[in-house]
Formats: C-alpha cells, structure tokens, sequence
C-alpha cells in the first residue's frame, strides 16, 4: 500500500504588497523551480513573471513536501470589475510530476477558496472566473462552482453581469490571462478563438492527459471551441460556503450524464 504523503500548506494573500525583497525573491524562486517541472517554456506571466506589481494582486497556496521544496502550488488573481466587485480568477495551478495523483491540485484550490471566502465575504458571493483549453479543468470548474456559464450543468444562458465581467476580462485583463491580443472572443459562446496559438498551453485534442474522467464534459466542451485550433473556453461563476453541498448534487447528475450519455442538462439556477 502506497504511504501517504504528508503537506505543508502555506497561504500568501496580495505577497507583493507586503513581503520585504528577500522573502519575495525567494518565493518567487521556488515557484519558478516548481513550475519549469510542468512547462517546456516558463511563460512570463502571473507568479512566474515574479515582479512585486505581479504579486500584488494574487492570493497564493503553496504545498511544501518533507523535503522543503514546493511540490505544487496554486496562484489565482483578483480582478476589479465595475458594477460586480473583485472577481477571483482560478489563475495558475502547478504541481510536480512526481507529486500528481494525489489531488494535490484540489487540495491547492481549496486552501485559497476556504481562506478567501471566509476573510472576503462568508455569508455571501464570489465572482469567480477561468479561462482553458485543458478539459479537465473546464470539467471541474463546471462541477464546483456554481451558476457557471458555459457549462452543461450552469445557466442556459449568461446574465448581464456573466456579459460584464466576460467583456471586461477582454477589453482590461487579457494578459493576467496569457490570452494573445489577437485572439477573437467570441461572446455568444465565451470563447477566445487562438488564444494559446504558439505559447507554452497550447495542446492536441489528441492529447488524453488532459481530458476529463467525464466523458460528457469532453464532449460538451469539445463541441463549442477548437483545441487544435488554439481555442480556450472563458467560464464565469459563482462561489460561496455553500457550493461544497451543491457539488455533490451536480457531481451525482454528472455520473447519469456518463451513465446515459445525455450531452447537456441544465439547472434551474439563475441570479441577477
């Protein structure tokens, strides 16, 4: 029987705005050192790109194993958009090779969501965003996350402030995305047409390493962007203390989707 690892879990809330040189420095080195185990090219974005204007607006989870080196790490960034608020873009998840299979990236993600939402807003709404082409990651964030639009388990259709905060990822936030400037959104759809074109995330629909387990999910996203074409899907939601329990409903319509092969079922979830 495999030994399980032991963590420990370090969170960093806006480390440009307070962290002395040194401190900065050496956090950004050990993420850059996690992070050239999953790219063949560091991209000079996000964490990575490591200037304290950079750190400023992240909320960071860091997982160190027993030997001190980071094994994974989970940089998101916090996006003001007029009319909505601080929206928390799902950003940057890294782990090492030799650390996956473990649900480190899950572990990673919650240590942000559960310190951000309980010191931001507890009894409320957050705004949350994510932009891939990696299905897996479309996958979860559609089976997480609440009201997410597009996702076969969201709304059928985006409400004004989806729109808001889509259009304004477009025009202002591009590159805390990787996004290339001349990429097409489409906004029916919340797609960005050649977005990762010729950068370090670009993949093969042939690529199985990064479908998800949920045959139906891979299929919905496939059917509305292009991988091979550079396409990545722009999903836009909600979180609260409550998703956790909503999950496992949508988790339980998600097993019948595979069950029956029903490509879309819709929730009756709607917000203002």
């Amino acid at each position: 029987m495999k030994e399980k690892r032991r963590y420990f879990f370090e969170y960093y809330e806006y480390p440009g705005r307070y962290m002395d040189d040194d401190r900065l420095n050496l956090l950004v080195k050990n993420i850059r050192e996690c992070a050239s185990t999953c790219f063949y090219e560091l991209p000079d974005y996000q964490c990575i790109k490591g200037t304290r204007e950079e750190m400023s607006d992240k909320i960071i989870s860091i997982a160190y194993g027993s030997d001190g080196k980071v094994a994974g790490f989970c940089s998101t960034v916090v996006l003001p958009v007029k009319y909505v608020g601080n929206v928390l873009h799902l950003g940057l998840t890294c782990v090492r090779p030799e650390y996956r299979g473990e649900k480190l990236t899950h572990k990673l993600m919650t240590k942000v969501l559960v310190n951000y939402i309980f010191r931001k807003k507890p009894f409320g709404r957050i705004w949350i965003s994510n932009c891939a082409c990696v299905l897996s990651s479309l996958g979860n964030v559609a089976l997480y996350f609440d009201n997410v639009f597009p996702s076969p388990f969201g709304l059928d259709k985006p409400t004004w402030k989806h729109h808001l905060i889509a259009n304004t990822i477009d025009i202002h936030y591009r590159d805390k995305m990787y996004i290339r400037q001349d990429a097409k959104f489409d906004s029916d759809r919340f797609v960005f047409r050649g977005s990762v074109t010729d950068t370090p995330f670009e993949k093969s629909v042939e690529d199985k390493r990064y479908y998800h387990r949920i045959s139906t999910l891979n299929d919905y996203y496939n059917s509305i962007m292009n991988i091979d074409n550079g396409d990545e899907v722009l999903q836009v939601g909600t979180v609260s203390a409550l998703t956790v329990f909503r999950y496992y409903r949508r988790l339980k319509r998600a097993k019948i989707l595979l069950r029956q092969g029903i490509p879309q079922i819709q929730s009756n979830q709607y917000i203002s």
